[in-house]
């Protein structure tokens, strides 16, 4: 079992395997770190949309 992990992992066209989840993970902490800014965003915009409709309200 451990001879066939090392010949797998030793062949040049399994090198191409490290890479891509290489590129996964960067792709990942990418989208992961665009969504909570925009998330973060979207929760501001939506509180002072409440807020403005709220106060709009009270004041019918």
């Amino acid at each position: 079992m451990t001879e066939m992990l090392r010949k797998i992992w030793l062949d040049d066209g399994g090198q191409d395997v490290p890479e891509y989840a290489l590129m996964l993970a960067l792709i990942l902490v990418i989208v992961i770190t665009t969504v909570t800014a925009i998330g973060t965003d979207a929760n501001t915009i939506f509180s002072k949309v409440e807020a403005a409709m709220a106060t709009a309200a009270a004041a019918s």
